[in-house]
């Protein structure tokens, strides 16, 4: 059969035909690029015992334009530690509860975006229960120094300094105290007068003590100066009382985290903590002193919450001792 000759206007159909398929595939198959949304909301990580109320968060969000959503990571150091492992992918956008005993994990990881900012401050000391010891007819100890002793035996309960922010400012409490050839000796006799150790001060405090909402067995805690102010009675006395002999002054900062996605976010919030608004509900939140010395403290504070005059720790290099004295801690319990 003789071939049928294709007109050459038929070859130019075709490869347009042809053209526009492919061009029609592509624009099937691939996305188109669209603009990339800002965030909507920022993300706090924070440690178990924050607080903020509904209307503060509703607060922030006016003023910010964002939603507020709050992530509770633990007592410090576990939070701390959570956020150095997540630190490629962070968890949040901003963290509030660091302290300076931790400061330097997260500032030698590169965890934070900047600089932490102080936010709060409080002592942490051991405070005891009152009506235990008047119930028991027992003189309660006055000094650090007491707790090793006989009759104090099984009363105390304290917090673990790998884990907990209060545990861990009592260490270096005590370090700075009896020195670093007495503390170890220290911590010896508290465990050989059956200290108990608790993961962290929620634990402690509202669950094993026995002068707060836990009704727990254990008379004498690790808390705060300010703890006391929270544990008044209907006779107007708080059931409880700081031993101001031995604590140590602890500062809570709030900072963007390094890698955060929504870092305008983070500054909005460490902005607003740091504002009138915050600092003034820090007292009746978190039984913290706002960093802000305008701010005029709860009337009961006068009384029942009476900062230490002198705190122990200041002249310590934290960062440079912290994994040695957590060592030998760890080894004597």
């Amino acid at each position: 059969m003789a071939n049928r000759r294709i007109p050459k206007f038929a070859y130019i159909l075709s490869a347009l035909s042809l053209t526009a398929t492919l061009v029609s595939g592509c624009a099937t198959n691939e996305p188109v690029a669209t603009e990339t949304q800002a965030p909507s909301k920022v993300t706090l990580v924070t440690h178990e015992s924050f607080a903020m109320s509904e209307e503060l968060v509703a607060e922030f969000e006016a003023e910010s334009g964002f939603k507020l959503e709050i992530i509770k990571a633990g007592d410090a150091g576990t939070m701390t530690n959570k956020l150095v492992l997540t630190k490629d992918d962070p968890i949040g956008d901003v963290v509030y509860g660091i302290d300076n005993t931790f400061a330097s994990v997260a500032t030698e990881n590169q965890v934070i975006a900047g600089e932490l900012a102080p936010i709060d401050f409080a002592d942490v000391c051991f405070n005891f229960d009152k009506n235990w010891f008047s119930k028991n007819e027992t003189v309660p100890p006055t000094s650090i120094f007491d707790l090793t002793k006989p009759q104090y035996r099984g009363l105390t309960v304290v917090t673990n300094p790998n884990t907990s922010s209060p545990g861990l400012s009592m260490l270096a409490a005590t370090v700075s105290l009896f020195g670093e050839d007495g503390f170890e000796p220290f911590w010896q006799a508290l465990k050989n007068n059956d200290v108990k150790v608790a993961a962290g001060w929620e634990d402690a405090y509202f669950t094993d003590f026995s002068g707060s909402s836990g009704k727990g067995d254990f008379p004498i805690v690790l808390s705060y100066s300010s703890s006391p102010a929270f544990e008044i009675r209907e006779n107007g006395e708080s059931q409880t009382q700081a031993i101001l002999d031995g604590c140590f002054r602890q500062t809570e900062y709030a900072g963007a985290l390094a890698n955060a996605s929504n870092p305008a976010g983070a500054a909005a919030l460490v902005k607003f903590m740091q504002g009138k608004a915050f600092q003034s509900a820090l007292p009746d939140a978190m039984y913290v002193y706002p960093i802000d010395s305008s701010i005029e403290l709860p009337a009961a504070w006068a009384e029942w919450a009476p900062a230490a005059s002198k705190s122990l720790g200041t002249e310590l290099d934290i960062a440079k001792n912290r994994k040695d004295w957590l060592k030998k801690w760890s080894e004597i319990f």
